[in-house]
């Protein structure tokens, strides 16, 4: 055989699967297989880190057909191959290996999913070409942009505005760039915030506001900046009503949401004063305003002015007063944070290191803990129990089926 051939049939490989990464790529060893599952059976071509062309050999029990047409491009679901109990459990796991990681174990309970076509908010991508319009999501690990016709996961009302959605991006985007199309869905009706747009000057923003109306939006921003209000776009948050401001982040769905919320709930029962840590528009701060005085902190000053104002709109809440901070370069010090009962922190993705360190150091007795990474949140738990807090359970909460994302709500006490 020659050096050629040997190196061909060295690459060639059969490899069992031996756990999912991250974003739901199987790993057998460092070799990464696409779309692989574990205990399943795959063979190909080595190419540095992967199998490339694979081919399944042995499938696992948990592998399904998937139930979109665009599962295997879209990059918006990554793992529709695998069963709801396969994913609900391994989502699970994946806290409990972060947690691991840091020496710290906990009672976790079933993961709490979302069902399919609730998404109530997404990011799309539309590109406007000579002769047609496409709306849809990148595929994996990809810029190339996958049309969507169908979804599993959007709500109803976000897949029945895509004719509108496409005549918006007809209108203001350059056939040089695409935009991205910031849409949510809620009680007032859809709100859309459009960025990567072209320059926003009277024509166009005549054109969006009659395409808007047609559509029946109930607001049409451009890089946050309002250009036609129908009516206001509001979310219901305990007994308020509140208006995000353009983009604002919401959790993905109100099922998530009210798992979520349950959880804080729980924990903070009891408690009288309450602060409420990277409280965006008041998610959690105006439910557990029905029982409590909260003191909501957060960076972005035109979040809070939404959650004061839906908190002056309300009845039979509980003083509510707010504080914009960057909790990332100024933390509240322990001796502010002794004034509480009881802490609610959620923090975006790299989670909350310098305020953590400060709730180690103070007298509180009660944190809920919502975070969207498991290790950035294990990390955090880690300086906490360090302190002598207890992490008493984990509630997985998984508001994006069907992909590698997974939440969480904590309680630690001492």
């Amino acid at each position: 055989m020659s050096g050629d051939s040997e190196r061909q049939a060295a690459a060639h490989a059969r490899l069992t699967v031996e756990r999912l990464g991250q974003e739901g790529d199987g790993f057998a060893g460092p070799t990464r297989i696409a779309g692989a599952l574990p205990g399943e059976v795959w063979e190909g071509p080595i190419e540095g880190n992967r199998i490339a062309d694979a081919r399944l050999v042995s499938p696992s029990p948990s592998r399904v057909a998937p139930s979109c047409p665009h599962a295997g491009t879209c990059g918006g679901c990554t793992l529709q191959h695998a069963a709801q109990p396969f994913l609900a459990t391994w989502k699970a796991e994946v806290i409990a290996r972060a947690l691991a990681a840091h020496g710290l174990e906990t009672e976790i309970h079933p993961t709490l999913t979302s069902p399919a076509r609730s998404r109530r908010r997404a990011v799309l991508t539309g590109r406007r070409t000579k002769k047609t319009v496409q709306i849809g999501f990148h595929g994996h690990r990809s810029d190339t942009l996958v049309p969507i016709r169908e979804c599993h996961v959007l709500c109803p009302e976000i897949m029945a505005a895509f004719p509108a959605l496409g005549e918006i991006t007809r209108l203001a985007a350059s056939r040089a760039k695409p935009i991205r199309l910031a849409v949510t869905a809620g009680p007032g009706g859809l709100d859309l915030d459009l960025r990567d747009a072209k320059p926003l000057d009277a024509a166009l923003r005549s054109d969006l506001a009659a395409a808007a109306r047609a559509a029946g939006f109930a607001r049409v921003s451009v890089d946050g900046e309002t250009v036609v209000l129908e009516h206001p776009p509001f979310q219901r948050m305990g007994a308020a009503r509140v208006t995000p401001p353009p983009g604002a982040f919401l959790q993905a769905t109100a099922e998530g949401e009210a798992a979520l919320l349950a959880a804080a709930e729980t924990i903070t029962d009891g408690a009288e004063r309450i602060l409420d840590l990277f409280a965006g528009c008041g998610t959690f701060t105006l439910p557990l305003a029905s029982r409590a005085e909260v003191h909501a902190v957060e960076g972005e000053g035109a979040m809070l002015a939404a959650l004061d104002a839906g908190w002056r709109g309300a009845e039979r809440l509980h003083r509510v007063t707010t504080e914009t901070r960057d909790l990332f370069r100024r933390p509240l010090l322990a001796a502010e944070l002794d004034r509480y009962e009881a802490i609610l922190i959620d923090p975006p993705r790299a989670g909350a290191e310098a305020q953590s360190r400060e709730i180690a150091r103070s007298r509180v007795e009660r944190i809920a803990f919502i975070s969207c990474n498991p290790a950035s949140f294990a990390r955090d738990a880690a300086t906490l129990t360090g302190a002598g807090f207890r992490l008493a359970w984990v509630q997985p909460v998984d508001q994006f089926l069907w992909s590698g994302h997974v939440e969480l709500a904590a309680r630690f006490e001492r």
